[in-house]
């Protein structure tokens, strides 16, 4: 960090759009857009019949153009840029990887396109629409729990996909006493309070424990085959990939095509900020890559995570501290970031790598028979990530430049 004098003091969550209570997720997501925008609407609440049964094209063809004048407040565009941003990803990967389009028509590429604009959020599919504003509680008076939850917006994939987004977001909901705690521990180290700084570092290591166990539900909520085969190519972009080399024209927005990523757990504000905190540095590759995907954040969260990059270093505090509390309880915060990372490749390594394998064999042994493509394996993302990273090689790299974060004793 730069010092004191340059972070904005004080830090504090609503500044940023955090919730004390839900962290980086949408505190209430609407789940209906006013009554002009019903056409896009009853579009998106259809989207897994619709695209299974090769329709949604033509439907969003037929879309009326509306302007997106009538939208008013921040829960109502991001409602407005979940809806389509979910259609988009169906209208690009209803064909599978082999059926794509060059041009994203104007009826939803300009509303796309403004709505993005205003939230200063990219006009795709990104982490903020896919689990930070895509859930609701079943029972509105019931807890934050999976059989009481469900998302607004769906794509084909049934319950895996339910399951996928929403044991991510259980994640995110676990990270939420580690964001605060940041905030605890800047203000101990600004002033030079090793009681609450201590605290505050229990209280992050406890969350990021927390995150491993929410994390270990995706095995007995998502199908490996389904989450491979089905749901991966819609969460597919149109950058660093073999299936849309050019990119993607935007009718009635640019001339040229555009590329952007894909949907990733990399589009997280909650492990860059851990990043920041503890002064983890990753390689050069990696280290551009998690760049690259800031620009997928909501600014406000984007805004968080640079402003604990501008504090002081948490790191040079424990170290010149001499305190052997202090670095027990530092290591511990990295270790259990090792430990969630470490984690995070034993999923990738089952629902992609082996997957992946499974999903080969079975179309050998098919062979001709193998059906129509909806059912072949999406080649173009064997190895990758959908955000574009070649995935095992990025993650065994982040983890264990995590490692080499902690303090020796």
């Amino acid at each position: 960090g730069d010092g004191p004098e340059e972070t904005l003091l004080p830090l504090e969550l609503s500044r940023f759009q955090l919730s004390e209570e839900f962290g980086f997720l949408l505190p209430h997501p609407l789940t209906e857009l006013p009554a002009p925008y019903t056409p896009w609407m009853e579009i998106a609440q259809d989207l897994p019949q619709l695209i299974s049964s090769r329709q949604l094209r033509a439907r969003v063809q037929q879309m009326p153009q509306l302007s997106t004048q009538q939208l008013r407040g921040h829960e109502e565009l991001h409602l407005a840029h979940l809806v389509l941003s979910f259609i988009t990803m169906g209208y690009l990967w209803q064909e599978g990887e082999e059926g794509t389009v060059k041009v994203l028509p104007r009826n939803l590429a300009v509303p796309f396109w403004e709505v993005s604009q205003t939230l200063g959020l990219p006009p795709i599919l990104s982490h903020a629409d896919f689990v930070l504003a895509n859930w609701r509680r079943k029972n509105p008076g019931g807890p934050l729990e999976m059989e009481n939850l469900d998302t607004i917006i769906s794509l084909p994939g049934g319950e895996s996909l339910r399951g996928f987004i929403l044991v991510t977001f259980l994640v995110e909901k676990a990270a939420v006493p580690g964001i605060k705690a940041i905030v605890q521990a800047i203000h101990g180290i600004l002033q030079q309070d090793e009681e609450s700084l201590h605290k505050a570092l229990q209280q992050l290591a406890e969350a990021i424990e927390d995150m491993s166990q929410a994390l270990k539900q995706m095995h007995d909520h998502v199908d490996p085959a389904v989450f491979y085969a089905v749901i991966r190519i819609f969460l597919s972009g149109w950058k660093d990939n073999p299936a849309m080399p050019e990119g993607l024209i935007y009718e009635g927005v640019a001339e040229e095509p555009l590329r952007y990523s894909g949907g990733s757990a990399a589009q997280s504000s909650v492990l860059h900020a851990f990043d920041e905190l503890l002064g983890i540095r990753h390689g050069q590759h990696s280290s551009a890559f998690l760049q690259r995907m800031r620009d997928y954040m909501p600014p406000p969260h984007r805004a968080f995570v640079e402003e604990i990059h501008r504090a002081p270093s948490l790191r040079q505090v424990v170290l010149s501290s001499g305190s052997v509390r202090l670095r027990t309880a530092f290591n511990r915060c990295v270790s259990a970031l090792v430990d969630f990372r470490s984690y995070h490749i034993i999923i990738v390594t089952k629902y992609i790598t082996v997957a992946a394998a499974k999903a080969k064999a079975r179309q050998a042994e098919l062979g001709d028979r193998a059906g129509p493509p909806t059912v072949k394996p999406p080649s173009a993302l064997e190895a990758k990530g959908t955000g574009g990273s070649h995935i095992s090689i990025f993650l065994k790299s982040i983890r264990d430049s995590t490692r080499a974060g902690l303090i020796p004793a």
